[in-house]
């Protein structure tokens, strides 16, 4: 008597097909995400740009955008907060370190650099914190810079003290904010721009520090 087949499973035995949207296949899908929306926030505005437009200028579909961030909100905050934690890090004692004549080219060599290294962030933050206040991070990021206020306040005798020291970190991060810096530029080099402004941002400093 030959052996009955084994029935074949029905309908009901397939796995039910996921609703949730297909990540996609691409490593870096979530890095690459970042990066093309803190450059959009900064050009076009966190107001003016939408899910669907930073998905379409990474190349991915609205639904890879949303596997990776539930909300536009969601990824801004995450293409940010690096930042804003190595600033608030950073800015920690910048006044003390500025009036140290054995710490000061060191301090603006690192200011530099943290303002290089996050032109976009530094970018949103001068120009739309404000308007963006009631984002966490953002609250942050706006908190330290009160704090340094307050330092400046407290720590810097002089109206031109606090003048020197305001003017020469606020137009260095603005100049670096929004200055075409490109390393392919030859107009424009990096390393030039970086060279001038540690000189410029030293000379500005040192009276602080005698």
């Amino acid at each position: 008597m030959s052996p009955t087949p084994a029935a074949r499973p029905g309908p009901s035995a397939r796995p039910a097909a996921s609703t949730r949207p297909a990540a996609s296949t691409r490593p870096d899908a979530a890095d690459d995400l970042r990066a093309i929306a803190l450059r959009m926030f900064a050009q076009t505005g966190y107001a003016g740009t939408s899910l669907q437009q930073i998905a379409d200028a990474a190349g991915y579909s609205k639904s890879s955008v949303l596997y990776h961030f539930s909300s536009k909100e969601a990824l801004f905050e995450s293409a940010i907060e690096p930042a804003v934690k190595t600033l608030g890090a950073f800015l920690d004692n910048s006044v003390r370190r500025v009036r140290s004549a054995e710490e000061l080219e060191a301090f603006v060599e690192e200011f530099i650099d943290v303002m290089l290294a996050h032109r976009s962030e530094v970018h949103i933050i001068i120009n739309q914190g404000r308007t963006l206040a009631d984002i966490g991070l953002i609250d942050e990021a706006l908190g330290y810079i009160e704090r340094i206020g307050e330092s400046v306040m407290a720590e810097l005798p002089s109206a031109t003290e606090r003048m020197r020291l305001s003017i020469a970190l606020a137009g260095a991060a603005y100049i670096l904010a929004v200055s075409p810096v490109d390393p392919d530029d030859d107009e424009m080099p990096v390393d030039e721009v970086r060279e001038a402004l540690v000189e410029v941002l030293t000379d500005l400093l040192r009276p602080l520090s005698a």
